[in-house]
């Protein structure tokens, strides 16, 4: 069997990669949820900006079940947490979330004008409301979150839906909203044709310069005003899951001396801005492929920043940082995470594979003529 620190790791690292998954797959879809309105002025151009999604939309959402799942799995004191003191944040995705198919079929249910306006509006907020919290999340996260234990383990939440709205963590959501209109404007650019391309490239373009923007200016709040956290001392790297057993010290640029340590940590910052950087040149100037895959690197970077920043951190306690979790004491037992390594091994591929296959028999624009031709057509 694999040694325990070396599984925490990994599986730490593979949280990491599912979480990507699902920005660079569903990214997509809830960006072109939130530019459906605005790139489409007519009737037929709605319908052929919904129908660029609506044959992958469910397929992209195996990522997110997946997210869930390893967390509950893997490190159940993160999910017990988060999805207790996150409750109403989380209904709000989940209704965010499930709208979105609602609002796919109900638009096409009725021709009146009235009706379907506002289906699109509501459309719209499918993909607004989840990007926005998903983005206020990591900011709360990276500020820490006001939870404790008792000595019995069990865990207390102790803030409100109210306090999740805090400057910063709006500053990550509005990043958030704009990383995902960039790729969904970009990936429009690939499946339409003018004027929707058009439009939705310039929605794009925008959403790059103020990707690159955000992201400085959350980087330099993160570096000069806020507290970071750094293990003092830890119990064991190997022993059994006890976030009661370290001493944590907190510090104004804290989460920035993981690059002083590991200084190879600092391509994926790099990586967020090129990414956006190229995005905003080639979406235009080469190809709205090599733009929309800028975008999908650009997305890996500010999340693999995210995640670089925090480590070994998975969720720091506001309320007493010596009670965060960590890596090395959120985890579930060695042999738990063995298994489940066993069968991520086998699974993740399959799903890669199926998801390969979709978007090659879907590839192509959605033109008039396909809308025009075909019944199934939203």
């Amino acid at each position: 069997m694999i040694d325990y620190a070396t599984l925490r790791i990994i599986w730490w690292l593979l949280l990491g990669i599912i979480i990507i998954g699902f920005a660079v797959t569903d990214g997509f879809d809830l960006g072109v949820a939130i530019l459906h309105p605005f790139v489409g002025r007519k009737d037929k151009e709605r319908r052929i900006v919904i129908n660029t999604v609506g044959p992958v939309w469910e397929g992209n959402q195996v990522w997110f079940i997946l997210a869930g799942g390893a967390t509950f799995a893997a490190w159940p004191y993160l999910y017990a947490i988060s999805f207790s003191g996150f409750y109403l944040a989380m209904f709000l995705v989940l209704a965010g979330l499930i709208l979105r198919p609602v609002s796919f079929k109900y638009r096409s249910k009725v021709s009146h004008p009235v009706w379907r306006t506002v289906w699109d509006w509501l459309l719209f907020l499918s993909g607004f409301i989840p990007t926005l919290i998903f983005g206020v999340a990591v900011g709360n996260v990276i500020q820490g979150v006001p939870f404790h234990f008792d000595e019995t383990l069990r865990a207390f939440y102790t803030g409100s839906f109210i306090d999740l709205l805090n400057p910063f963590a709006l500053l990550c959501g509005f990043l958030s909203i704009c990383m995902f209109i960039m790729h969904g404007g970009l990936y429009l650019g690939i499946k339409t044709e003018n004027p929707i391309r058009h439009r939705a490239i310039a929605f794009a373009r925008v959403a790059a310069i103020l990707v690159i923007i955000l992201f400085l200016l959350g980087g330099w709040w993160v570096t000069t005003y806020m507290q970071g956290f750094a293990i003092k001392q830890i119990a064991s790297h190997v022993g059994p899951s006890n976030p009661l057993y370290k001493q944590v010290i907190t510090h104004v640029g804290a989460w920035i001396w993981n690059y002083d340590i590991h200084p190879y940590f600092l391509i994926a910052p790099i990586i967020g801005i090129v990414g956006a950087l190229c995005a905003l040149i080639f979406a235009n100037v080469v190809s709205s492929r090599i733009a929309f895959v800028s975008s999908c690197i650009s997305l890996i970077g500010i999340i693999t920043t995210f995640g670089a920043s925090i480590f070994p951190f998975i969720l720091p306690s506001s309320t007493n940082p010596n009670e965060s979790l960590t890596v090395w004491d959120a985890s579930s037992s060695q042999f738990t995470l063995f298994i489940m390594l066993i069968a991520t091994i086998i699974f993740i591929p399959i799903i890669l594979a199926y998801t390969t296959w979709v978007y090659r028999v879907m590839r192509g624009k959605v033109t008039d003529d396909f809308i025009n031709s075909n019944k199934s057509a939203y």
